[in-house]
């Protein structure tokens, strides 16, 4: 379970971190090759990713959930995120997010699923 999660409405991209992925005892020495590179992200310079990887993303409770697998680009920096989640994620689980109340509604099998979130 990933509790630090951003969600960044205005990217295309979804972005895993190494550590993140070490934590989850995934290897990062031999990861599929991308052509993806970042613009914007560190001033002035052009950044590129270590590799990307698909993962399945659950959202939900064992009665109501939804699956989706997404791909990921992995980024080997710092940060106090697990993963960003991009606007083709929202749109893959066809998720509806509410800013002002930390909300991420989405619907599935047994009724709407609703995501809080948290300033912590």
């Amino acid at each position: 379970m990933m509790n630090k999660v951003f969600v960044d409405g205005g990217s295309g991209l979804n972005l895993i971190y190494a550590d993140t992925l070490r934590g989850m005892n995934h290897s990062v020495t031999k990861l599929p090759a991308t052509d993806t590179t970042f613009h914007g992200i560190i001033p002035g310079k052009a950044a590129t990713p270590l590799g990307r990887i698909s993962l399945d993303v659950v959202f939900g409770s064992p009665d109501n959930f939804r699956r989706e697998r997404l791909d990921f680009e992995v980024v080997d920096w710092p940060s106090q995120y697990h993963v960003v989640l991009s606007q083709v994620a929202l749109t893959r689980f066809k998720a509806v997010p509410r800013h002002a109340y930390l909300k991420l509604k989405m619907p599935g099998p047994n009724g709407v699923i609703t995501v809080s979130g948290n300033f912590t």
